[in-house]
């Protein structure tokens, strides 16, 4: 949830103590935790026979992570670290027809052979953020950033020193930062600047990367992400488009708006649920439209696709364009949930894609009828999938509640389903040493007449005839799924290793549950979803393990803004209130965001 409020809090009566009589060896601490390696980008030679991915490690002396590339065999075999050293190296990638990796280390783009020898640096300068080479590997795509005047007014020349803005527009802040540069794609061979001249950015901020472009197969083109609006247009929308650069010409064109096509005035101090711009032809892509994806023989591009304008947690449907006759499709209609990353097979007519379903997200794939079929099953969470060249296997990353990532290699049996086995195993000596608490899903009637899945965590070596104190999980977003997600903040196993039971309910307003059941919270945040986290607080209460004279409600961002509510609603229920990052005031959140569209449509407007 774009919410940038810091205030954090401990509330009330007698609060609950983060220790326990338990000291057994085996029980999780905030220093494990920090110390498992954490499993980054990876990808797949063009041979199908060796992985390169990248792994974190904190040093927690210096508050930093350190990240190194790491090879190994699918098969799980031959693991080799390739870089050492105190600077990180991220986003490696095989080049050169799978001899060589590139990689970025300083700002600066490297290559090396397979085996770590020969290390070449390519560029100067430090001001890389990301790049992906042309298939032949003649050219590449690199970020970079541009300085932005469109909100943020340049320095006077005579006041060097002086930190004051001159702000003239919307859109002049990401959360966090000042807009005072803007990331462009270049052209790297030739030095040009895709959107040389335009005040738009390429990735979109804030957390745009490398998946937000895309060469076609033949090299000849390049499909980019962008949303091409300034000032109270930009602030008020989320309608980002998806554009071809053709490398030989020179021309770029949109694919998700027609020629000519003129844009229908908005009142930008209301929702644009209602408005025109949400009221057009199903050949208008007026939402989030990004992460484009040619297909192997370029005949196709794909991509993930929002109906709406202004509505950030909108289903992210995959759309398809044949390039030759210029008509789209949605092949996920069959999913009502968002897909959340995808990729092509071999064959161009299936693609793969992970997205949540009862709080568990799973790899699916679908074909170009959107015949859509689940690949996996249990209490999972699946990040990535890239398939494997020449073989009718995928890679995937995978976590739970009770396990970070690590990669795994899928096999899908016809009939028998998928066979699933695991290639790395980071923290294993880690995880060796940990007693785990129990996972339990607990399904929860709602006041509306409906039920919640709720995970329950238990506290390690769990005993039924003990009382526990029980912390209630309120999720932000306020539209985030609360899947089998693994967590270095808000990590469920740290909490029950300290001897508590957690339980985290997917209340109303969470993703995998149908659109009626996600849209409910937009215009109702102190409703139905806060009936829904007292009907789960009272459900696990019912059990005699749980000590009732102990509970508590933990929050960050609309988790935040759920424990103040809960703090003057709870009718004696909680002895403590720990919030995080969450709206206090709303009306004071309208006029200190950047993101408009954000309180426009899940606030309806202007405060009265």
């Amino acid at each position: 949830m774009k919410i940038k409020t810091i205030m954090a809090a401990a509330l009330a009566g007698a609060a609950l103590s983060f220790s326990n009589t338990m000291s057994a060896n085996d029980l999780m601490t905030p220093e494990t935790l920090w110390s498992m390696h954490r499993l980054g980008s990876f990808n797949v030679s063009p041979q199908g026979n060796l992985i390169v991915y990248t792994v974190s490690t904190p040093d927690i002396e210096a508050n930093k992570n350190r990240t190194a590339i790491c090879l190994i065999k699918t098969d799980g075999t031959g693991r080799i670290q390739l870089t050492q050293g105190k600077e990180s190296q991220v986003e490696p990638a095989f080049i050169d027809e799978g001899e060589r990796i590139a990689y970025l280390q300083g700002g600066n783009l490297w290559t090396m052979k397979c085996d770590g020898t020969d290390k070449k640096q390519l560029s100067q300068g430090e001001d890389i953020e990301g790049y992906k080479f042309s298939p032949d590997g003649k050219q590449i795509v690199v970020i970079r950033q541009v300085a932005s005047t469109t909100s943020i007014m340049p320095k006077e020349k005579d006041l060097p020193l002086a930190t004051g803005l001159v702000i003239n527009d919307m859109n002049y802040r990401h959360w966090d930062q000042y807009v005072q540069t803007i990331p462009h794609i270049f052209l790297a061979s030739v030095e040009k600047d895709l959107l040389e001249g335009e005040p738009y950015e390429c990735p979109v901020l804030p957390f745009g990367g490398s998946e937000q472009f895309c060469w076609s197969p033949d090299g000849k083109q390049i499909a980019y992400t962008s949303r091409k609006k300034t000032g109270v247009d930009y602030a008020t929308s989320t309608d980002t488009d998806i554009y071809i650069y053709n490398v030989e010409t020179g021309q770029t064109t949109n694919v998700c708006k027609p020629e000519g096509y003129v844009e229908p005035k908005a009142d930008a101090l209301k929702s644009l649920e209602k408005q025109a711009k949400n009221q057009q032809s199903e050949d208008i892509n007026a939402g989030y439209d990004q992460d484009p994806q040619f297909s192997p023989d370029g005949t196709m591009l794909a991509w993930k696709s929002m109906e709406r304008d202004g509505y950030e947690s909108d289903r992210l449907r995959l759309c398809i364009l044949n390039l030759k006759t210029g008509t789209k499709s949605y092949v996920t209609e069959q999913f009502e949930s968002g897909v959340d990353a995808f990729s092509w097979a071999e064959d161009n007519k299936t693609l793969y894609f992970t997205g949540v379903w009862q709080a568990r997200t799973m790899v699916y794939q679908t074909n170009l009828k959107g015949e859509v079929e689940v690949l996996t099953t249990g209490d999972y969470d699946y990040g990535s999938v890239v398939p494997v060249p020449h073989t009718k296997q995928l890679l995937a990353n995978r976590h739970s509640i009770s396990a970070p990532d690590d990669l795994y290699l899928l096999t899908p049996v016809k009939r028998k389903g998928t066979v699933i086995n695991q290639v790395t195993f980071e923290n294993r000596e880690i995880l060796s040493t940990l007693t785990m608490g129990e996972v339990k899903e607990r399904w929860v009637n709602t006041t509306d007449g409906k039920k919640e899945l709720c995970w329950v965590i238990y506290p390690p070596h769990f005993d039924k005839n003990k009382k526990y104190p029980t912390l209630l999980f309120c999720e932000g977003g306020p539209q985030s799924p609360v899947s089998q997600f693994w967590s270095y903040r808000w990590n469920f196993q740290i909490m029950a290793a300290h001897g508590y039971i957690i339980i985290a309910p997917n209340r109303h307003g969470l993703p995998g549950f149908g659109m009626e059941w996600l849209e409910q919270i937009s215009g109702d945040y102190s409703g139905q979803c806060m009936q829904d986290y007292l009907s789960a607080i009272d459900d696990i209460c019912q059990e005699t393990y749980v000590d009732k004279d102990r509970l508590g409600c933990v929050g960050a961002s609309f988790g935040g803004y759920s424990v103040y509510w809960l703090a003057g609603h709870h009718n004696k229920r909680f002895k403590a209130f720990i919030a995080h990052d969450g709206i206090f005031n709303t009306t004071q959140q309208y006029y200190e965001t950047e993101e408009m569209w954000f309180p426009n449509w899940d606030l309806g407007g202007t405060p009265d």
